[in-house]
């Protein structure tokens, strides 16, 4: 039998191949500065392939989305005996995994229908919740208080990643992460008699 001397992938490893080949591409030049067909030729696979596992880009980028919900959610229900670390794990999560990051946050590349991204982002959005409910000076208060402390770790994550801050050259985001999180979230906390659970 002659060899073949094309990649041999079967339907699984296709399909990886395409995301990872995506990833990459995101990480390059962003979630717009590239084509399927661009994509197949990276993956070193036929042209057709993106298009047939995932319709489109608006398809691929959903199962980007999808794979980036389910990480993140995993990652921060990982921190959860700890709230202050929830904050520092969803700073390493944007910056460990940039290219998901870049996707995720922007509803408009991807189908935010999808039940696969739906489950990821809920479970996620319900870590955040129930982390941030103990700041919340009362029940009125909890969405004001959950979009402070998303907006806190958010921010950070997309200034560090962008380089804006002078840190971002040599520092360590981690530990400053860490820092800043208890300064800023413990005044509110403070601030406002808090209720529910300590931080751990």
């Amino acid at each position: 039998m002659r060899q073949i001397s094309q990649p041999s992938y079967h339907h699984g490893n296709l399909r990886r191949a395409i995301v990872d080949a995506a990833l990459q591409a995101i990480a390059e030049s962003g979630p717009a500065g590239w084509s399927l067909r661009e994509l197949a030729r990276r993956a070193g696979v036929s042209h057709a392939a993106p298009a047939h596992h995932f319709g489109d880009k608006q398809g691929l980028l959903t199962a980007v989305a999808a794979e980036g919900f389910a990480m993140f959610a995993d990652a921060l229900e990982a921190a959860a005996d700890d709230v202050w670390e929830v904050g520092v794990a969803y700073i390493r999560f944007g910056i460990d995994h940039r290219p998901y990051f870049e996707v995720m946050f922007r509803p408009e590349l991807y189908r935010t229908d999808d039940p696969s991204v739906r489950t990821g982002r809920e479970r996620a959005a319900g870590m955040l919740v129930t982390s941030t409910r103990w700041l919340s000076p009362g029940p009125e208060h909890d969405r004001m208080t959950t979009m402070a402390a998303w907006s806190l770790v958010h921010g950070f994550t997309s200034l560090w990643l962008s380089g804006a801050l002078p840190e971002s050259a040599d520092g360590d985001p981690e530990a400053l992460a860490r820092s800043m999180i208890r300064l800023v979230l413990g005044a509110m906390r403070t601030g406002s008699g808090g209720r529910g659970l300590a931080p751990g």
